[in-house]
């Protein structure tokens, strides 16, 4: 399946409009969880993202401590290398042998990371390497001079970070130039709309934005029994927007998604993933899935574009603060 693809910053690659995000996959029992997770529905999950057409899978150490990566790795073992996606991974968060999360950004620390990294992704280099977050933020110049350091040994093709803010951006830039960055970015979160994104575009920064549908909250499949039944390690029970008084007014946004979606056959997770792509800045948007239907249901949004008159509508839906 050909889907709609962009240059992907300053690097030579080509992206597919959304990605496979395996967040979720990791499984339970560490600090950002979403729960237990069946391992062959994840795998099939990501076969059925490359079988699709998709072209990137964004993954992290710290997701499930490192299990995550392992299972990206297995999937794509059975692809053939010519089909195979680029595959990006992030470092900083550590954990230890209770799987508590530390941030570390020293060099040295980084650097081993990257090697662990490797090792579970059965790789030789790694197509996009990222700080995953700004922490310890005295030490933000130094993990960003590892990234560089990595780059020039071969051991990543590209480097960019997550969830740094303009001021960290210009900090390190002097270093190396940062050729993508990934933060979160939906209808309930709009912080990166004024300052961020139009520093990147300015930057020739790529832009992949996490969490395009809230954490499946705009997906339409969210309802308030399902979050009331949600397990005790999904990290989404202490949400303020899956809690009241938030909770009432984001699905009541999401009926609007799905009489939007329904002019276009698309889901309301389609319409909310289109809609950050409607910017100009974004790149392309990271889509998290668990079983292979979930793919399915979020891989319309790739070319879906949405009309002024939808957007208007959209825009007097979505909650105020």
């Amino acid at each position: 399946m050909a889907l709609p693809r962009a240059r992907f910053g300053k690097t030579e690659m080509e992206i597919t409009k959304v990605g496979f995000g395996s967040w979720a996959i990791g499984g339970g029992g560490w600090g950002g969880a979403w729960g237990a997770q069946d391992d062959r529905e994840a795998l099939d999950a990501i076969l059925r993202a490359v079988e699709v057409g998709i072209n990137w899978i964004d993954t992290a150490a710290v997701y499930g401590t490192g299990h995550s990566e392992e299972l990206v790795a297995e999937a794509l073992g059975s692809v053939p290398e010519a089909d195979r996606p680029y595959v990006f991974t992030k470092c900083s968060l550590k954990w230890d042998e209770n799987r508590d999360i530390v941030n570390v950004l020293k060099k040295d620390s980084v650097k081993r990371e990257c090697e662990d990294s490797l090792r579970r992704l059965r790789a030789e280099v790694i197509d996009l390497y990222q700080i995953h977050w700004p922490r310890p933020e005295e030490d933000i110049e130094e993990g960003w001079e590892a990234l560089a350091e990595l780059k020039e040994e071969g051991k990543v093709r590209h480097i960019g970070v997550s969830n740094f803010s303009v001021e960290q951006l210009e900090r390190i830039r002097h270093i190396a130039p940062v050729e993508t960055l990934q933060p979160p970015y939906n209808m309930l979160n709009r912080g990166v709309e004024d300052g961020i994104l139009p520093y990147c575009q300015k930057n020739d920064i790529g832009v992949i934005v996490y969490s395009p549908m809230r954490s499946g909250l705009l997906t339409g499949k969210m309802t308030r029994e399902r979050v009331e039944n949600m397990p005790d390690d999904d990290w989404r029970r202490n949400s303020d927007d899956f809690n009241e008084p938030k909770l009432s007014r984001n699905l009541k946004l999401v009926e609007i998604l799905e009489e939007v979606g329904a002019e276009h056959d698309a889901s309301p997770g389609e319409v909310a993933i289109a809609w950050t792509l409607r910017r100009p800045e974004v790149t392309a948007a990271i889509v998290g899935g668990r079983r292979p239907d979930q793919v399915d249901g979020i891989i319309g949004a790739a070319d879906l574009a949405l009309s002024d008159e939808e957007l208007r509508r959209i825009e007097e839906a979505i909650p105020a603060g």
